[in-house]
C-alpha cells in the first residue's frame, strides 16, 4: 500500500513538473538573468584659476603745475631700470595692457574720481579682460599730480611700499602704461596708470581640442547607455524567457555592452591625459603665488 502511495505521489509531482514546466522555466530565468552592469564614465577635472589682483592705494603728488612732460615709453623704461637694479628681468610692453591703462586714465578724468574702482565698480581685472588680456596675476599702480619727468614719477612709486612691490614683483612679465594730462578737481595735472600682468599663456594650458573630444565622446556614451537600458528593460519583459528571439536579444545586449566597455576604456585614457595636463597647469599657477 505504501509503495502504491509513493508511486502516485511521484506521478503527481512529475505531472505537475510537466504541466507547469514553462512557468518553472520562466521563474528560473527570472532569477538567473544576470545582465552585465552598465558602468558610468569617469569625470575630468575642471580648470579653476584663482586670479590675483594687486592694487596699492593710489599715489597723489600735490606739487604745483610746471612744464613737466610724461611719456609711456619713458615710464616703461625707468620701471625696467628699477627692476634691473634689483636683478629682475625687464617687463615687456603689452598692447592690450596699454589699452586698458588708457581707458582707466580717460575714465578717471571724465568721471572725476581717483581710485582703483570706477564709479561703475569696475577694476583693473575688468578693464584688462575687456581688452582681451587673460591673466593669472594683474596689478595696477595709479598716480595723480605733477611730476618733473618719467624718472621722478617712477621714483615716487618706488618710495611707496605697495607700488614698489608691484614694480619689483618677480611674477610679472608684461606691462602697460598710460599717462594723460587734464583737468581734475579744478586743477591741471597728470594721471598715470601702470598695469602689470602675468599672462595666462605663461602656464601651459590643457589641450582644448582634447577636452572637446572628451565631451563629444561623453555625449555618445550617454546615448549608448540609453540604448542599453532600454534593451535591458525589453529583455526583462520578454515572456517566455527562452527561444530564438530571447537569445538574440541577450546576444545583442552582450555585444553592445562589450563595445560600450571598450569605448569607456578609450575615453578613460583621454580623461587621464587631460587630467594630467590640468594638474600640471594648476601646479604652474600655484607656483607663482
Amino acid at each position: 500500500m505504501k509503495k502504491l502511495q509513493i508511486f502516485f505521489i511521484i506521478l503527481i509531482v512529475l505531472g505537475s513538473i510537466f504541466f507547469f514546466w514553462n512557468n518553472l522555466l520562466d521563474i528560473y530565468n527570472q532569477f538567473s538573468l544576470n545582465l552585465p552592469k552598465i558602468k558610468d564614465i569617469g569625470e575630468f577635472l575642471p580648470s579653476e584659476i584663482e586670479k590675483r589682483i594687486l592694487t596699492p592705494f593710489p599715489l597723489r603728488n600735490e606739487e604745483e603745475e610746471s612744464d613737466d612732460y610724461l611719456s609711456r615709453s619713458g615710464v616703461i623704461y625707468w620701471t625696467n631700470i628699477q627692476r634691473e637694479k634689483y636683478g629682475l628681468l625687464p617687463l615687456k610692453e603689452n598692447i592690450q595692457l596699454n589699452a586698458a591703462a588708457d581707458i582707466k586714465a580717460e575714465d578717471m578724468f571724465e568721471n572725476q574720481y581717483f581710485a582703483h574702482a570706477s564709479l561703475l565698480g569696475e577694476g583693473v581685472a575688468d578693464l584688462t579682460e575687456k581688452a582681451g588680456y587673460e591673466f593669472i596675476i594683474i596689478g595696477e599702480n595709479l598716480a595723480f599730480g605733477n611730476f618733473k619727468d618719467d624718472s621722478t614719477l617712477v621714483q615716487a612709486w618706488m618710495e611707496s611700499e605697495g607700488h614698489r612691490e608691484n614694480i619689483l614683483n618677480t611674477n610679472y612679465q608684461e606691462i602697460g602704461v598710460a599717462v594723460k594730462k587734464g583737468i581734475f578737481e579744478g586743477k591741471i595735472a597728470w594721471m598715470a596708470v601702470q598695469h602689470f600682468g602675468l599672462p595666462l599663456s605663461a602656464c601651459s594650458q590643457p589641450d582644448e581640442a582634447l577636452r572637446n573630444e572628451i565631451e563629444e565622446n561623453q555625449n555618445e556614451v550617454i546615448q549608448l547607455q540609453n540604448v542599453l537600458k532600454n534593451l535591458e528593460i525589453e529583455i526583462k519583459n520578454i515572456r517566455p524567457r527562452r527561444g530564438t528571439s530571447y537569445n538574440q536579444k541577450i546576444e545583442e545586449y552582450n555585444l553592445l555592452i562589450s563595445k560600450y566597455n571598450v569605448f569607456l576604456k578609450e575615453i578613460e585614457v583621454l580623461i587621464n591625459s587631460y587630467n594630467s595636463q590640468i594638474k600640471l597647469f594648476d601646479e604652474c599657477v600655484s607656483g607663482v603665488r
